[in-house]
């Protein structure tokens, strides 16, 4: 009975690594229902002898019971009693759990679906527990289930699970190994040697100490899994950035992890440190927006990509890259080669930054093209690290010529769109309608954005899509990068206009000869098609915003002077002019002067710490670490010493005898447990040849602890603090220098007490493990 609870503790300890999946706690709580309900029904089956093979069962049973009363008792009988009904509505739930999951990024709303799955789940890890470490008694084995539950988080989130709950995780998987060897010890038979023994009559095999020893390894492992990484900067990730965990498929029937993006931008532009991701230099020495993925799919909540595809002629390696998409023979081009240097400090990225579009790249590895979105991505190489050269040959329209191209769409997803709110379609409608071609009408939408729709940037606002879309649109007009790419491309697709967004990082700052980029230029805008020129990246966000200073309004999406005119808002009837009469929009003024003005901030690029500094660091972290058992022995010292020169004849007098005893433990000497104070003063000065001096401070010390334990009445004064420090001179010198340095630098004495505390607490661990909930009869006792 009690293993079933240790075994259902364990569960619920490796269940709390999952707090960083989910928002609110309605998750937590339906997962300690369904524990409770597990572990309940199995320390029960355990009480009454079930039959092995019938508790996972009828464990499964009650899951669903608790299921159908908490998430579907509107459908069960009595409020409690499962029927058709409430089954086919946890069959809804369980469907919409799954959707949900794969439609949102960590951290997921708490939907009844979710918490539903999530409890089932748990459940289900609960009976599989019990039924390794409690029926079939192969505890060792129920851990497998255990690290499955782990490996969720591990697997999903960029960051590690925090260390208290690994700790706790850890503990618990332990405390079920070691429960289950405490029973199996104890039905050795009778003891022939029993520890703590509280009456003649136990006749139970004495498992408490190795017991005790399984919890001295535990808690030794789980140490040094916490502290060792701390201190060694190689096992320490530390990311300048990196990406979720999505779907996607990949080359050869590999597979390829293609990340919720947009779910990283946030903390990448809010984030305090900001840290150089990849610097660049091209041959016309101007900076580029870097794509990294191009999100093609809108499902009404967020953007995601379409499955990529990879074949082995797709290699960058085997040549030049075919055209882009809709780019026709009519539209003047500039070709400029880049070379792109990617840190070494990034977290895992499969995708290479690169300008759009792309027609050669020169990098190592096996990396291969998505024809669709012109992505390029490996399934075996990393970006971190690589040096790379790439030729981007870049579309030059006029404006004349985007208003006389068509668009008709690449592909029938890039105008895809779910159900909106009919407002949102409305007001895509109004705010184009003076637009006569598909290229004015993408102009007017980011002049909206930008100048005319009254919205500003802020990082405060968070999410995508439904709800939030509608929010942003009609009435909060707050939001950052994302937010703006998503809405103005939803608006594009809602007039026709084929359209995607795209993510990856600014142009950067001029530093030197090259271009730094850096975790807050990361960034996100649309793209829109236009047949005969292909995809062009247009600028909805304003500027002002973190990561924005390096943002620039494409020329070809400027209107003309002459159509520069106070214009008003759909929305509320005000003119430019009257929104903004003391500074200028970017998109008023001159191009050329938008970016130099850009291009002269002056801006302290933070490199990041050198590897060699983080080596130091962690070497100095070591040895402050090390020398501690050596500064609380010092203290100690001190501590006695002035206790000696201050304090009474008794308090000095043990301060003395504490400090002789601990300075032969530190030097490998310790006292015999039948001598006598004075008999180890002149062993010492025997064995060491002291002086007349030292032999005489000795015995001075040893006589006065000798008086104070037999004397019928205590001494008047104690020893001077001038003799002790004569006496350690003496023990000192008279010792090999490796023993001198041992005792300086690792004291024996102090260790010592670490390692009596530690027994103490486990001790006390131990102590509560014999703590009974219900008193057993002799004859049950018997039987276990």
């Amino acid at each position: 009975m009690r293993l079933s609870v240790v075994a259902g503790l364990a569960v619920g300890a490796v269940t709390l690594t999952l707090y960083s999946l989910f928002e609110g706690g309605a998750w937590f709580w339906a997962c300690v229902g369904a524990l409770l309900v597990t572990t309940g029904g199995a320390a029960l089956a355990s009480r009454f002898d079930a039959p092995k093979w019938a508790v996972p069962p009828l464990l499964l049973l009650a899951t669903v019971v608790y299921l159908s009363a908490t998430f579907a008792k509107e459908h069960t009988w009595a409020l409690v009693v499962p029927t058709k009904a409430s089954v086919l509505r946890l069959g809804e739930l369980l469907a919409g759990g799954l959707t949900d999951i794969q439609r949102y990024a960590a951290p997921i709303p708490a939907e009844p679906g979710v918490s539903m799955l999530t409890a089932s789940g748990v459940a289900l890890i609960a009976i599989l527990v019990d039924l390794f470490a409690v029926r079939l008694r192969r505890a060792a084995l129920a851990g497998l289930p255990l690290l499955g539950l782990f490996t969720v988080p591990a697997a999903v989130l960029t960051d590690p699970v925090a260390w208290p709950a690994f700790v706790i995780a850890a503990i618990g998987y332990i405390g079920l190994l070691v429960a289950d060897g405490r029973e199996r010890l104890t039905q050795w038979g009778r003891a022939v040697l029993v520890r703590r023994a509280r009456s003649v009559g136990t006749d139970k095999a004495d498992s408490g100490r190795l017991a005790l020893s399984g919890k001295r390894i535990g808690a030794t492992a789980i140490a040094l899994a916490v502290v060792l990484p701390a201190l060694l900067p190689a096992l320490s990730p530390d990311p300048l950035f990196g990406f979720g965990v999505g779907n996607g498929t990949g080359k050869g029937g590999n597979s390829i992890g293609i990340p919720d993006a947009i779910a990283k931008l946030s903390g990448q532009l809010s984030q305090q440190q900001n840290l150089t991701v990849l610097t660049y230099t091209s041959a016309d020495d101007r900076p580029r927006y870097l794509r990294i993925y191009a999100l093609d799919v809108f499902d009404g909540k967020k953007w995601t990509v379409s499955p990529l595809r990879g074949r082995p002629e797709d290699r960058v390696s085997e040549g030049p890259l075919p055209p882009p998409p809709g780019l026709g023979p009519g539209v003047a081009t500039n070709r400029v080669e880049s070379r792109i240097n990617v840190s070494e400090d990034i977290g895992p990225l499969l995708f290479l930054p690169l300008p759009y579009p792309a027609v050669e790249v020169d990098v190592d590895g096996d990396w291969r093209t998505d024809q669709a979105s012109r992505m390029v991505f490996s399934t075996r190489d990393e970006a971190a690290g690589l040096d790379y050269r790439v030729v981007v040959n870049e579309p030059r329209p006029t404006r004349d010529q985007l208003d006389t191209m068509d668009t008709p769409t690449p592909d029938s997803r890039f105008l895809t769109l779910p159900e909106l709110d009919p407002k949102v379609v409305a007001m895509a409608e109004r705010v184009t309608a003076n637009g006569t071609t598909q290229y004015q009408k993408a102009v007017l939408l980011q002049e909206w954005f930008t100048r005319t729709g009254g919205f500003s940037y802020s990082l405060e606002t968070k999410g995508s899509g439904g709800n939030a879309l509608s929010r942003f649109i009609l009435t909060a007009r707050a939001g950052y990068c994302e937010q703006f790419a998503s809405a103005m491309a939803v608006m594009a697709r809602v007039v026709g206009i084929p359209a995607r967004v795209s993510i990856g990082y600014t142009g950067g700052t001029k530093i030197g000869k090259s271009w730094s980029v850096r975790t807050q230029d990361a960034h996100a805008w649309p793209e829109l098609y236009f047949e005969g020129v292909g995809w062009l990246p247009f600028e909805p966000t304003p500027a002002g915003g973190a990561g924005q200073g390096t943002a620039r309004v494409p020329d070809y999406s400027l209107p003309r002077p002459s159509e520069v005119t106070p214009s008003a808002d759909p929305s509320t009837g005000a003119t430019s002019d009257e929104e903004d009469t003391t500074s200028q929009s970017p998109t008023r003024r001159n191009p050329r002067d938008f970016e130099r003005d850009l291009g002269a901030v002056p801006v302290a690029v933070d490199p990041g710490m050198p590897v060699a500094a983080k080596i130091a660091l962690g070497a100095a972290g070591v040895l402050l670490l090390a020398l501690v058992p050596a500064a609380a022995r010092m203290l100690v010292r001190r501590r006695r010493h002035a206790l000696i020169r201050r304090s009474g004849a008794a308090p000095a007098i043990r301060a003395a005898w504490a400090e002789l005893c601990d300075t032969l433990t530190d030097l490998g000497e310790s006292q015999d447990p039948s001598e006598s104070p004075r008999a180890l003063a002149r062993r010492l000065t025997e064995m060491y040849g002291f002086d007349a001096e030292a032999a005489e401070a000795v015995t001075a010390v040893a006589t006065a602890e000798e008086r104070t334990r037999y004397a019928a009445s205590p001494p008047s004064a104690g020893p001077a603090a001038a003799e002790l420090s004569c006496v350690r001179r003496a023990l000192t010198g008279a010792v090999p220098r490796k023993q001198r340095m041992g005792a300086l630098l690792a004291p024996r004495s102090i260790l010592l007490r670490v390692r009596s505390a530690g027994t103490r607490v486990l001790d006390g661990f131990d102590r509560l493990e014999g703590i009974r909930w219900l008193p057993v009869s002799k004859g049950e006792a018997g039987t276990r």
